[in-house]
């Protein structure tokens, strides 16, 4: 991997290919190795950069109240496309990482040439909710990362996608819990992103594993009918991480829509 210091912080990155940039943005708590499939499969046409975020993987958490905010997040990846010179990129993120790509188009409309949103919901956190994920936080801290990685692994892959649990399950149990506690109490936060959705200028592309329990189909419809130019893929046989579930089948859409960004009009 590469780092790069950004201001005050450090960021581990991997940089892959040339090209056009595609930019990948995990989900929690994960890492960017979730994106291995892709990593290595857009890297021949693309100019790949999959980040960890901050408390994540190999990158610090830094100086923190205990709370990462989605604004953090994405000013750290504004300011790690300054660092490496690109204006512009396609940016994928699932999950949590779909909302900072959402707060990436909110602040810096200007950096995203193409928004990818994959098993996400733009919707902000309701007080139960808020309650929910602090709780969590809370547990983290206390218990560190395995109960809790046991106890979702059926919701993040399918229980039929026997080969993609035990990386999901590495990875999560691999998390600093004081990374994941702060991001969680920062997600608690964030603002409604539906209003943002219907000014993305740019195509966009959503996508949802069927069996998604976590963000279902109904949440990726509704962000559908928001953005004003967007196509809808719903994986089959897939729940929370289509891209590690079914790479090929998540990869032939991905792979369509970026095609389709450098058609002429």
């Amino acid at each position: 991997m590469d780092f790069a210091q950004i201001d005050d912080h450090l960021t581990a990155y991997e940089d892959r290919g040339s090209g056009r940039a595609l930019l990948l943005v995990h989900g929690h708590p994960f890492d960017h190795t979730m994106w291995r499939p892709q990593i290595e499969r857009f890297s021949l046409t693309h100019r790949v950069i999959a980040p960890d975020l901050r408390g994540y993987g190999a990158t610090p958490l830094g100086d923190t109240t205990g709370s990462t905010g989605l604004g953090v997040f994405a000013e750290d990846l504004a300011g790690l496309l300054a660092h490496l010179e690109i204006d512009d990129c396609v940016v994928v993120g699932l999950s949590m990482g779909g909302q900072i790509a959402m707060e990436l188009q909110r602040r810096h409309p200007e950096r995203v040439r193409g928004l990818v949103l994959a098993d996400t919901f733009p919707a902000a956190e309701t007080d139960e909710g808020k309650a929910a994920r602090n709780a969590m936080a809370d547990r983290l801290l206390r218990e560190g990362m395995r109960g809790y990685a046991d106890e979702v692994l059926d919701r993040m892959v399918a229980p039929y996608n026997t080969h993609a649990a035990p990386h999901v399950h590495r990875m999560m149990c691999a998390t600093d819990p004081a990374g994941a506690a702060a991001a969680l109490r920062g997600r608690a936060e964030r603002p409604d992103y539906r209003e943002t959705l219907t000014t993305v200028a740019v195509p966009a592309l959503v996508v949802v594993g069927r069996d998604d329990t976590y963000t279902p189909v109904t949440d990726a419809e509704e962000m559908h009918a928001l953005l004003p130019d967007s196509t809808l893929a719903v994986i089959e046989r897939a729940a929370h991480l289509p891209n590690l579930e079914r790479p090929e089948e998540f990869d032939a859409v991905l792979d369509s829509y970026l095609r389709s960004l450098v058609r002429p009009s």
